[in-house]
């Protein structure tokens, strides 16, 4: 039962229960790393129903939302409609742990709170990082272990990760990494009230002269 909470149907049946999951706001990282970065093309992966994706849409960037839940992608699509976006943004159906990329690169590939069980995140962020066009950057975020000693309350502990555990998931020779952190802010707490979260962050930029992984 677990593990089929990170299948697409799991997901579809979370989306359907409710009017909305998220808050539609951007998340605090996103807004503060991309305020410096010059739009181009960026891909939103788990992009859920839309907010960081309409964010950088807002703020001129051509959006790709990858999402393997059918009604995140068609509730994103009508709140992209909703706010006059829909012609920089689209959704595309992919489950992440398989996607490849292919011959295509993006000048900012994102993810945020998009975890995996048992550590197997690292694998997909090798596959972020083939997504990378040179010069782009990659911009992962999620909930940090140190969440666990705060009563903010997650499914298992090991969906919680620190950046230093990805960054051997990059090239060396392809990427320069910008930012190995954790950051604390504070946010609601599902139950009611706020509490200290502790985001895991890792920012890194392709090298211009490095060739695309295939």
């Amino acid at each position: 039962m677990r593990r089929l909470f990170f299948e697409s149907p799991a997901w579809d049946e979370r989306y359907a229960a409710t009017d909305r999951i998220w808050s539609g706001r951007v998340n605090p990282v996103l807004a503060a790393e991309a305020a410096t970065l010059t739009p181009g093309r960026a891909l939103d992966v788990g992009s859920g129903e839309g907010g960081d994706a309409l964010w950088l849409a807002g703020r001129g960037w051509k959006v790709v939302g990858l999402e393997f839940s059918r009604v995140a992608r068609e509730r994103a699509a009508l709140h992209a409609e909703e706010a006059g976006l829909a012609d920089r943004t689209s959704w595309r159906d992919a489950d992440v742990r398989t996607w490849d990329p292919g011959d295509e690169g993006w000048d900012l590939v994102t993810s945020h709170f998009f975890h995996q069980p048992d550590q197997l995140l690292p694998d997909v962020v090798r596959r972020l990082a083939a997504a990378v066009a040179p010069g782009g950057t990659l911009l992962v975020v999620g909930h940090h272990p140190a969440d666990l000693a705060t009563g903010a309350r997650h499914g298992d502990p090991t969906w919680l990760f620190t950046a230093e555990e990805l960054v051997p998931s990059l090239d060396p020779e392809a990427f320069e990494v910008e930012a190995v952190e954790a950051r604390t802010r504070t946010g609601p707490h599902p139950e009611g009230g706020t509490v200290e979260w502790t985001d895991a962050v890792l920012r890194a930029r392709r090298r211009s002269a490095a060739p695309m992984s295939s």
